[in-house]
């Protein structure tokens, strides 16, 4: 075959590697603009109040923004691998590049980047996305591949995942990441409930349900972490193999899942244990006082006490005069 301009005739033009996903951008924005609500009305709280307010807050701002960012992001599992490869189908062409595999929950991408990136009078920089979710048709997602002409090194990683492959990763992949994203958004609900149970005097139900909590996003990873007890197919690239282990948002969620234990076991001791530092924290006890001023001041109208004062005492009867 033949080339017109650096570029095989039969292909269309590759595809861009995308750096930013739109729906993991408006998570953070949300939760920034959030973020930046509060520090404005913080000058308004007065006291060591100020500092209590701050660390609540911020604290569960990075909860909630982890439990519903991870769902978007492609890096729950992630692996990557340097090969010597055919470029495309129909070529002799060889390549030197890292090719690179993102497992998420809604799919996969699969990455592929030369060294140098110019090579084969081409820019190679791909990022391709194949979703698997159950309203997503992975093997029409993989059909629109071949027919752009993708390069072969993203098609024969992505047809690892098809219905008609013999590893049966697609239904692993897919159940365990439904049910994940599932837990996880149990876990989003169970933490708004928990904001509303620490703006109550019913502390303790707070700190239950961040431990509730934890355990969704723990369970949500005990659900994507199942697909590892199917056989993986190897990934073969000549010598070199491609290998994936968990990526970022899989320990993140981890993370955070921990910090709900830690809170939630904490808010619960100290309702048993230290019942006044708790209210501190919170912010109860300067409530309770203003109440109870409200309740014992008394506002005596001046006008009448002076009127009082100034009234002479009532004489007393002399019976003798009578």
């Amino acid at each position: 075959m033949t080339l017109f301009d650096g570029i095989y005739p039969f292909y269309l033009q590759q595809r861009k590697v995308f750096v930013f996903d739109v729906s993991t951008i408006i998570v953070i924005v949300v939760f920034l603009t959030l973020t930046c609500s509060f520090l404005l009305i913080i000058p308004g709280i007065r006291g060591r109040a100020r500092s209590y307010w701050t660390l609540r807050v911020l604290l569960s701002l990075v909860v909630g923004v982890v439990i519903v960012a991870v769902q978007f992001t492609g890096d729950w599992e992630t692996g990557w691998v340097k090969a010597n490869t055919s470029y495309k189908s129909f070529s002799r062409a060889m390549v030197n590049a890292d090719i690179g595999l993102h497992v998420g929950l809604a799919g996969v991408n699969v990455t592929l980047m030369g060294n140098p990136v110019n090579q084969v009078n081409e820019t190679i920089n791909y990022n391709e996305h194949f979703a698997w979710s159950f309203d997503a048709d992975y093997d029409h997602s993989y059909s629109e591949g071949l027919e752009r002409g993708l390069p072969s090194p993203i098609l024969y990683v992505a047809e690892k995942f098809t219905t008609q492959s013999p590893c049966g990763m697609l239904r692993q992949y897919r159940i365990s990441s439904h049910y994940a994203s599932a837990t996880l958004w149990v876990a989003f609900c169970t933490w708004v409930i928990s904001n509303m149970l620490f703006s109550m005097p019913v502390l303790v139900y707070g700190g239950y349900m961040l431990l509730v909590t934890g355990a969704f996003m723990i369970f949500s990873l005990l659900s994507f972490s199942t697909v590892r007890n199917s056989l993986m197919c190897p990934i073969q690239f000549g010598t070199a193999t491609l290998r994936i282990g968990y990526g970022g948002s899989f320990w993140l969620t981890l993370a955070i899942g921990l910090l709900c234990f830690v809170a939630g076991i904490t808010v619960v001791s100290l309702h048993y244990f230290n019942l006044d530092l708790l209210k501190t924290f919170f912010d109860l006890h300067e409530e309770k006082a203003e109440e109870y001023q409200e309740m014992t001041e008394v506002y005596v109208n001046p006008h009448f006490v002076n009127k009082g004062l100034s009234l002479s005492p009532p004489s007393k009867l002399n019976p003798n005069k009578i």
